[in-house]
C-alpha cells in the first residue's frame, strides 16, 4: 500500500523484533526488520523508513552509534528515532536524547504505549497517515474523509492525485524527486516508469487550477516537485 506508513525495526532479540513486528503490522504499518546496526544502515540506505524503532544494546555496532550516524548525516537526520534500553537511569536517557534520539523507551514496556510513542512521532512526518486535516494557502486537504478543497470549491481528485497532494502537503517546499515520488505514492513493488510521475502531476495540476487558483506546484529542473 503507497500510503502505508513505513517502521524500520534494528533490534537484534529475535523474539523481540518479530513481537515488535507483529504488533506494528497490526497496527497498519509496514515493517522492515534488521537484527543489528549494519544491517539497519543499510536498510535506512536503501529505503527510509518513516520511524526508526532501534534498541541500544547490540553487538559489532550500538545503537547509540547507529543513531549518531544517522543525525550526522543530512538524507537521515529528520528520521524519528525512538530508543530501546534496558538502561533506566537518567543519565542514560539523557545519553540517547543527546545523540539525536527523539523519545527514549525503557524495557520493559508496555506495547500499547510503544505504538502509541510511534504514531506521536508519525505525526510530525506524516501528519495525513493519522487522519490529520492538512492546509496549504487556501487548499484544504482531509486525510479522514478524503476531501479536497480550493476556496470554496470542492475539488474531485483521482486515488493518485490524492495521494501525489497529501505527500507534497505534508512537506511544502521539499523537493520530491521522482523516484522518491514513485516509491511513496505508488510504492516499491509496483514497477511504474518515472513519466507516469510527470503525467499524474499534470492531473493534479489541472485539478488544482481549475476554477482560476494559480498553480502551487513547481517544478524543479533536474531534480522533481514541490508545492510551493
Amino acid at each position: 500500500m503507497a500510503q502505508q506508513p513505513h517502521v524500520l525495526i534494528i533490534e537484534d532479540e529475535a523474539a523481540q523484533r518479530e513481537m515488535l513486528a507483529y504488533n506494528l503490522e497490526a497496527e497498519g504499518f509496514r515493517v522492515t526488520r534488521a537484527e543489528d546496526g549494519e544491517e539497519g544502515l543499510l536498510s535506512v540506505q536503501e529505503e527510509a523508513p518513516d520511524v526508526i524503532v532501534l534498541d541500544w544494546m547490540m553487538p559489532n555496532l550500538s545503537g547509540i552509534e547507529v543513531c549518531r550516524r544517522l543525525k550526522i548525516r543530512s538524507d537521515t537526520q529528520l528520521i524519528p528515532i525512538i530508543m530501546l534500553s534496558a538502561r533506566s537511569e537518567d543519565v542514560d536517557k539523557v545519553r540517547g536524547l543527546e545523540t539525536g534520539a527523539d523519545d527514549y523507551v525503557v524495557k520493559p514496556y508496555s506495547v500499547s504505549e510503544l505504538m502509541a510513542r510511534v504514531r506521536t512521532q508519525l505525526r510530525r512526518v506524516r501528519p495525513a497517515t493519522v487522519g490529520q486535516v492538512l492546509t496549504y494557502d487556501d487548499i484544504v486537504l482531509d486525510s479522514e474523509t478524503h476531501r479536497v478543497t480550493r476556496g470554496d470549491n470542492a475539488l474531485k481528485l483521482g486515488p493518485t492525485e490524492f495521494r501525489l497532494l497529501t505527500t507534497f502537503m505534508e512537506k511544502p517546499g521539499r523537493v520530491w524527486s521522482r523516484d522518491m515520488l514513485l516509491d511513496r505514492v505508488w510504492g516499491r513493488d509496483i514497477y511504474v516508469d518515472t513519466r507516469t510521475v510527470d503525467v499524474h502531476v499534470g492531473r493534479l495540476r489541472k485539478v488544482l487550477t481549475q476554477h482560476g487558483g494559480s498553480d502551487p506546484v513547481r517544478t524543479v529542473r533536474g531534480a522533481g516537485y514541490a508545492l510551493g
